[in-house]
């Protein structure tokens, strides 16, 4: 790894060597730090440690890289939500463990900055937002059927299984994404009562008597 200044003056580092690898992880890097617009393929090809014609054999524009980095948030939900979740204990296990996971993604410095990458670029390219919520959507349909299920089974009354979903991530969102989004290094509510409290509250809500 070695310094490199981009055209404003500005160090960036360079990658060593020529795989699809290193060329994800310095748009990652210049990306999350300047924003997708601003970056060149130039820039990315220098980041990478690259020819620029080597940069094209293996992609063929920045629209192709971000869509290769969407892969990457992509296996950073599954690992949110892996398979077999929805049969870990009874549903108030599930959603405590649902809910720990998504806390525990929302500290992934690389998942914030490319949020905050999507906000910040996607009024200028609107594509952004479209796949990126392509890749979030599957995950909440998913959560959406479990709650679906166990509607289905008299656990819960979920009538709306897509808006229960919203819900619950939307209590997890405001207590812990949007604060670290900001620039919050610590929460202002411990992980373990943010959990407790969004698995009451919902059950409270939704739970068959």
């Amino acid at each position: 790894m070695e310094l490199r200044k981009k055209s404003n003056g500005t160090a960036v580092k360079v990658a060593r060597g020529g795989s699809r690898e290193a060329i994800v992880e310095a748009a990652t890097r210049l990306f999350l730090e300047h924003g997708f617009g601003s970056v060149s393929m130039d820039e990315l090809a220098g980041a990478a440690g690259l020819a620029r014609r080597t940069l094209y054999n293996q992609f063929t524009s920045k629209e192709e890289i971000f869509r290769e980095m969407l892969l990457r948030v992509s296996g950073q939900l599954e690992d949110t939500f892996p398979p077999g979740i929805e049969t870990q204990g009874d549903v108030d296990e599930v959603l405590r463990l649902i809910a720990r996971m998504i806390l525990e993604l929302h500290r992934h410095p690389e998942y914030l900055g490319f949020l905050r990458m999507v906000v910040a670029d996607s009024r200028q390219f609107p594509w952004i937002a479209e796949e990126f919520s392509a890749v979030m959507e599957p995950q909440t349909e998913r959560l959406a059927r479990y709650l679906a299920h166990v509607t289905a089974m008299g656990i819960l009354n979920c009538r709306n299984p897509t808006l229960a979903a919203h819900q619950f991530m939307g209590i997890l969102n405001e207590f812990s994404l949007w604060p670290l989004m900001i620039g919050r290094k610590k929460l202002a509510v411990p992980t373990e009562e943010i959990v407790e409290e969004t698995v009451q509250m919902f059950l409270q809500h939704y739970r068959l008597p």
